[in-house]
C-alpha cells in the first residue's frame, strides 16, 4: 500500500496510463477510419471478392442467360484458380507491394527532379533559342541574381 493514496502500488503509474491511452486512441481511430488493411494477399482476395460479387450482380438486358452464365462460370474459375496461388505465396503478395511501392517513389523521385529542372530555367519552359538560352544562362551565373535559389540538391550529368 502507497501512504500517499492508500491503494495498492502494482507497477509503473504512467506506464498504465499511457497503456491506456494508446488503447484509447486505437478504439478511437479504429472507430473513426475502420480497420486498418491487411495484408496483400488479405487485400488481393478481398479485391477478387468484391469483383466477383460485382460482376455476378451485373444484370444486363444485352447479355442472355447462357452468357450470365457464362460470365459467373468465368468468375468462379477465376476465383478457384487465384486463391491456391495466394494460399501458398502470401508473403510474394508482400514483396510485390513493396516493390510497387519503391517503383512509384522512384517515379516520383524522377519526375519531381525533371520538374524542378523545367521551373528552374527559362529555356526548358518557353522553349528559347541557343542565342537566347546563352544570355540568359550568362545571367543565371550572376551570384546577384534573383532567380538564384541556391543549390537544387541534384546535377544533370551528361552521359553523351
Amino acid at each position: 500500500m502507497s501512504e500517499a493514496t492508500d491503494r495498492p502500488v502494482d507497477g509503473d503509474a504512467w506506464a498504465d496510463a499511457c497503456a491506456e491511452d494508446l488503447a484509447a486512441e486505437k478504439a478511437r481511430r479504429r472507430a473513426a477510419y475502420g480497420d486498418r488493411p491487411g495484408s496483400a494477399a488479405e487485400e488481393l482476395r478481398k479485391l477478387v471478392d468484391a469483383v466477383a460479387d460485382k460482376v455476378s450482380s451485373l444484370q444486363t438486358p444485352l447479355l442472355g442467360a447462357a452468357a450470365q452464365g457464362a460470365v459467373q462460370q468465368a468468375v468462379r474459375q477465376a476465383k478457384s484458380a487465384v486463391e491456391p496461388v495466394i494460399e501458398r505465396n502470401p508473403e510474394f503478395f508482400d514483396h510485390l507491394a513493396a516493390a510497387g511501392n519503391e517503383l512509384l517513389a522512384a517515379y516520383r523521385s524522377a519526375v519531381e527532379g525533371q520538374e524542378s529542372r523545367w521551373t528552374r530555367t527559362t529555356e526548358g519552359a518557353s522553349g528559347a533559342s541557343s542565342a537566347a538560352g546563352a544570355s540568359s544562362k550568362k545571367a543565371a551565373d550572376d551570384p546577384s541574381d534573383p532567380r538564384d535559389e541556391g543549390p537544387s540538391g541534384t546535377e544533370r550529368i551528361d552521359l553523351d
